[in-house]
């Protein structure tokens, strides 16, 4: 049996597994796996890891949960979502963290994306951009409520995903540091949308799974804040620690769903 070629898988050895959690980082794949089965108490074991992808196998709930990293990025996370689809994967979560730009959101909560600003390109190559990048109700609700079993503060809004994250986040940190001009104050008009964050894979694999027919959704730890754009080491273990435990602790929601799968 031939494994897709970035991912290094294949349909028989992620054992029926129809949810994937889809981290960034390679090495929290890892993470959300041990913590998996720390919670459920099942095991789990690594599958590959090439490149930035990083494949773990998972169970709750009698259900195989596959954790794949995607790298950085919109191009990266459309080669994960695609080749998982391919394998039959039908819900995809991306786990990661974020900057806020609203006040009121505080360093560790947690953000829950309805929907997307689609400011990177990837997913203009799978739909045209007035196709908007929402997330999937059901995914939503589970992690609402193991969101809210957690006790961790938590914001269900707009998140915009940027393809730079110097300057196409505007932030005042990057080498160069004139913005080009389609950037400047665009943090600013954000902030007065309504828009609660920045990151940089949501719109992508929100957009696919919509316009595939699949489920999609994104969750993120907040480990930085527009009035402190330096990430710490404290903020970023808040940030992961916070998010991987509402993640998981959705993944008793996602898989109690009546008919989770169509």
């Amino acid at each position: 049996m031939d494994n897709v070629y970035h991912l290094d898988l294949n349909s028989k050895n992620i054992q029926g597994a129809k949810i994937a959690l889809l981290p960034g980082d390679p090495f929290r794949s890892q993470i959300i796996a041990e913590s998996i089965s720390k919670t459920y108490g099942t095991g789990n074991e690594r599958l590959a890891w090439k490149r930035e992808y990083c494949s773990y196998l998972a169970e709750v709930n009698g259900q195989k949960i596959l954790i794949t990293s995607t790298g950085i990025g919109g191009p990266s996370a459309s080669i994960a979502v695609d080749e998982l689809a391919q394998l039959g994967i039908q819900t995809f979560i991306r786990v990661g963290t974020s900057g806020a730009i609203q006040e009121y959101i505080d360093i560790g909560d947690v953000i829950i994306t309805s929907g997307a600003v689609r400011l990177d390109g990837a997913s203009t190559h799978y739909a045209p951009i007035e196709y908007p990048a929402v997330a999937n109700h059901e995914i939503i609700y589970s992690l609402i409520e193991g969101t809210k079993d957690s006790r961790i503060k938590y914001h269900v809004g707009i998140t915009a995903s940027s393809d730079t994250f110097y300057q196409g986040e505007e932030r005042s940190d990057s080498f160069r540091k004139y913005t080009l001009r389609k950037f400047q104050g665009i943090t600013k008009e954000l902030q007065s949308l309504n828009v609660l964050n920045y990151e940089m894979e949501a719109s992508t694999v929100l957009t696919l799974t919509a316009s595939m027919g699949l489920k999609g959704g994104c969750i993120t730890g907040v480990v930085n804040k527009r009035d402190m754009e330096k990430i710490t080491e404290q903020c970023l273990k808040t940030g992961e620690t916070h998010l991987i435990k509402a993640a998981i602790a959705s993944l008793k929601y996602l898989t109690d769903l009546s008919v989770p799968y169509q």
